[in-house]
């Protein structure tokens, strides 16, 4: 399972270095190739693979003509492209997800369960500083039992 925060870098040309917290569960656990998406273009969605092909196939359940359905596909293959991990450990991140989502220079990566998320540090945090947990968001996980 992946959790936690790990800030890094993107190289020049793009590349994620996966940290070595994260590298060494793919390693024992994935293997090298990866789908590497966004629903919203803000963050990349690094998916193991096998993980990414568990949504590939609830999706498949879902009527083709369902507007949510068509409104997840066109953004994941939008911003998505399959991606396999070089003998350093890093990760090309799709160009338009790069270019839109600002991940150029100083990132984080989080561990999300089962994928990995990729944020412009200072958007996150900006992101965060807006967005607080409030007392209603913890009721809301309390009767979820957390």
């Amino acid at each position: 399972m992946f959790r936690g925060n790990h800030p890094t870098r993107v190289d020049e040309k793009g590349r994620l270095k996966l940290p070595a917290e994260f590298k060494h569960l793919v390693d024992e656990q994935y293997g090298a190739r990866f789908y590497i998406t966004s629903k919203d273009g803000r963050v990349a969605e690094i998916y193991p693979l096998q993980e990414w092909e568990k949504i590939e196939q609830k999706l498949a359940l879902i009527p083709s003509f369902n507007p949510a359905r068509k409104k997840l596909l066109d953004r994941v293959n939008y911003y998505g492209q399959l991606a396999e991990m070089d003998a350093q450990g890093r990760l090309l991140i799709p160009q338009i997800l790069r270019e839109e989502a600002k991940l150029m220079t100083d990132v984080v990566v989080f561990g999300m369960q089962n994928y990995l998320e990729v944020a412009n540090r200072e958007d996150f945090k900006q992101h965060m500083e807006a967005n607080p947990l409030t007392p209603e968001d913890q009721m809301a996980l309390a009767n979820l039992g957390l």
